[in-house]
């Protein structure tokens, strides 16, 4: 209590010694009035209150200062985080420059397969179509009318190339000749040919007296079979 009082003396004297003489007097007043009035028990409490005050205030500033490191290292993170964006987002920009000229690339490739299919198939159809009269002749009794010739058909507003097209009499039968030419021959264009030969029908280019033909360089022998099953006839490229 003694020290305490002291340093008030002391408070005050600094005080009235200077400019702010009227915070002295102040000081001063309330240093009566608590001398006067607060006995040594509550003074003691109101230290004990002050000093868990004090103490308060420390670990305030230790959480504050532990929540300011953590918001660097926050900080930190997110900056490294938006690097790491960045670098993902330059990626995927490269990614999809890649992936275009990739498409753009397949494309062409399959512009330049289609093209070289269609060569090899027209080169086979020509060959066909300049060789089969004499074939069908000696082999199936049909004498072809007209030479064959690679049409196209309209009906609806869409159309169908029929790869050998020709009419042609088989005793006193007047037969359609129609024929497909393929590299390697599938069972899905044998389906695909079958369904053209219905829609001619249908829409009456063609009758139901004709020869189905298919000149092939290749095909397996359960296609070959297929194909024979439906009432094609196969043909091979080394044939004619």
């Amino acid at each position: 209590m003694i020290n305490t009082l002291k340093i008030f003396d002391e408070l005050k004297e600094t005080m009235e010694a200077s400019a702010a003489r009227k915070i002295a007097e102040v000081i001063g007043v309330v240093y009566e009035e608590l001398k006067n009035t607060v006995t040594k028990t509550e003074f003691n409490e109101l230290k004990e209150v002050i000093r868990e005050l004090a103490e308060a205030q420390k670990r305030t500033e230790q959480r504050v200062e532990e929540l300011a490191e953590a918001q660097r290292r926050t900080e930190e993170r997110l900056t490294r985080l938006e690097a790491v964006v960045e670098e993902l987002a330059e990626a995927q920009r490269r990614t999809e420059v890649e992936v275009r000229e990739l498409a753009m690339a397949i494309k062409d490739t399959r512009i330049m397969v289609g093209g070289l299919s269609d060569a090899v198939g027209y080169g086979l159809e020509d060959r066909a179509i300049k060789s089969l009269p004499t074939l069908l002749r000696s082999r199936y009794e049909i004498e072809v009318d007209s030479p064959l010739v690679r049409k196209f058909v309209k009906y609806n507003g869409r159309h169908d190339e029929i790869n050998i097209y020709g009419t042609g009499r088989k005793g006193k039968k007047i037969l359609h000749i129609i024929g497909e030419a393929k590299a390697r021959l599938a069972k899905k264009h044998i389906d695909d040919f079958l369904k053209l030969v219905d829609r001619l029908e249908n829409k009456g280019i063609i009758t139901r007296d004709r020869f189905l033909l298919v000149v092939t360089y290749s095909v397996e022998p359960e296609v070959e079979e297929y194909a024979r099953d439906k009432g094609l006839q196969v043909i091979w490229s080394f044939e004619i």
